[in-house]
């Protein structure tokens, strides 16, 4: 069950591979994040000492009054295995690829993040895009 998606990320990058994960968070983010109650927008992964981080997620408090003020873009920790690191971290190193959050979802009662492996669009590919998505936008209404 797909809770967020981060479409901006779509449109401005070119996806080259995807890898899920799993996120420590803490038990009012999980509650949050079944809410839906999350912005990846602006989003990204970086890599330090060997450990894959998200950074700049927004996951709302869940009920202010109870939860600790606490930023609500702080790091977390992905899990990933050290193979799925590794590669990750040697293809974020070559120019012009970036790891982002593209969508989080519930596996098996469990919330996990598809990161993207991707390269941003240059503008001639966005407006490709844009001509291709009014184009199939046309068809559908003409079909109807």
């Amino acid at each position: 069950m797909e809770l967020a998606k981060n479409k901006k990320a779509f449109f401005d990058y070119e996806i080259l591979e995807t890898i899920e994960s799993g996120m420590v968070l803490d038990g009012y983010e999980v509650k949050a994040i079944r809410l839906k109650q999350l912005n990846l927008k602006g989003g990204y992964v970086s890599i330090h000492n060997g450990e894959a981080w998200l950074e700049n997620v927004l996951i709302a408090t869940y009920q202010p009054k109870n939860q600790p003020s606490e930023n609500g873009k702080r790091k977390r920790k992905l899990l990933l295995k050290r193979k799925e690191i590794d590669r990750l971290e040697n293809q974020a190193k070559t120019p012009g690829v970036t790891l982002v959050p593209l969508k989080v979802f519930l596996k098996n009662h469990r919330a996990k993040l598809e990161i993207g492996v991707c390269r941003g669009k240059k503008q001639h590919d966005k407006r490709e895009t844009i001509k291709h998505r009014d184009l199939d936008r046309e068809l559908r209404r003409q079909i109807k």
